[in-house]
């Protein structure tokens, strides 16, 4: 498989970069939370800059074990420079489709989790097994993630952003990333040998009188600013248009937004 295609879309650049620091185990991804407790073993895949993975390893604490994994060498350097003081946390560089190959010698996992990674990869099956083979019998896989298809404003945003976001998702699908992913997850679980699957709905919602409302409520403007240059240079979109979806959706944010809610499922495997 050649993958550089599929790398330049998915690669991460300006604003949203900082998206990834802002994300916490409690409020990113709480059913996981819920699920942790001290002397757990769990691997992070598709980690980021660790923000999430710092949390996990709080959770577990030193008697537990917490590693996480990602392909990107500069994003785990900065995990490792931000949080390798942290006991029980580690970090390594290493692609989802062949973790044996980035934990060599690592006995298995009683949790391996990712957040809002499978959104973004291509062939969500291989990587599922992966995780499979990463994690003891009896052990959990535990996946948070999106169906963009299902993302709701209130009221509507302008029309550039709509046009913007259509634009999106037909550039993802061009790339074959499956944009209803968090729905096809259960069956998926289970074509890669999970048993008892369950899906939570884990949805992520901002309301203006959030008081992280400025924050947040701007995540598709920072996406048009950062993803608008790499559809442009695909053919999706022109210049013009993503910088008009941009300005236009910060003015909505200001003024008229009400509410921004992306469909997210945690779904829930556990190996037999």
């Amino acid at each position: 498989m050649n993958d550089e295609p599929i790398t330049r879309r998915t690669e991460l650049s300006g604003k949203l970069t900082d998206v990834l620091q802002t994300r916490t185990l409690v409020l990113s991804h709480p059913i996981l939370n819920g699920m942790l407790k001290k002397g757990l073993s769990v691997m992070d895949v598709g980690c980021g800059t660790g923000a999430i993975t710092r949390g996990i390893a709080e959770a577990v604490g030193p008697e537990g074990r917490a590693v996480g994994v990602d392909q990107n060498p500069h994003l785990i350097k900065q995990a490792r420079q931000t949080y390798g003081k942290v006991p029980g946390l580690s970090f390594t560089e290493g692609d989802i489709y062949s973790l044996e190959e980035a934990l060599v010698d690592c006995p298995a996992f009683d949790i391996v989790t990712c957040s809002r990674l499978m959104v973004w990869l291509p062939d969500p099956l291989t990587a599922l097994k992966a995780m499979v083979k990463a994690v003891k019998p009896g052990g959990r896989i535990v996946i948070a993630d999106y169906n963009h298809e299902k993302i709701t404003w209130s009221p509507q945003p302008p029309a550039s952003m709509r046009a913007f976001y259509s634009a999106y998702l037909r550039w993802r699908e061009d790339a074959g990333l499956n944009n209803r992913i968090a729905d096809d997850l259960p069956d998926l679980m289970r074509q890669a040998g999970l048993e008892q699957v369950s899906a939570i709905p884990s949805h992520e919602a901002v309301r203006r009188d959030d008081p992280d409302y400025p924050q947040r409520s701007g995540l598709w403007a920072d996406t048009a600013s950062s993803r608008g240059p790499q559809m442009e240079r695909d053919g999706f979109i022109t210049r013009g248009e993503y910088e008009l979806a941009e300005r236009e959706y910060r003015q909505w944010v200001q003024s008229e937004a009400e509410s921004i809610t992306m469909y997210m499922l945690t779904v829930v495997g556990v190996k037999p």
